[in-house]
């Protein structure tokens, strides 16, 4: 089950690992993806923290992690097609994945369904 924050950034857990990425709307907001610039594996991030820039035709944007951990894995294919986030934000244009997760971080974190209430109060 996939999570969602304020700030448009998802996670989904894979066991104990998280992977990140933004959302469907946010890739939308931004429009064409031109480059990501992805954090660095063995990086210790924390709630809140910017861990990626995703920049656009008409903007950069910071990615903030949505739950604190370590940098597991980055996704290396962004960096020669980072268009993958606009035709599959939610699946394979995921950014990173992290392990030594808080789990009660994501159990805070909204479900689809309130995601989708935010986004129309927004």
């Amino acid at each position: 089950m996939k999570r969602y924050t304020k700030d448009h950034e998802w996670v989904e857990l894979e066991g104990d690992i998280a992977v990140v990425g933004i959302s469907e709307h946010a890739a939308g907001e931004l429009g064409d993806i031109t480059f990501v610039e992805l954090p660095a594996v063995g990086n210790d991030v924390i709630l809140g923290d910017p861990i990626a820039v995703v920049e656009s035709v008409k903007a950069a944007s910071d990615v903030y992690a949505p739950i604190s951990g370590t940098v597991k894995e980055i996704h290396s294919e962004l960096e020669e097609d980072p268009g993958i986030i606009n035709t599959s934000s939610e699946g394979d244009g995921w950014i990173c994945k992290l392990d030594n997760i808080d789990i009660a971080e994501f159990e805070d974190l909204m479900d689809k369904k309130a995601y989708d209430e935010f986004l129309k109060e927004d």
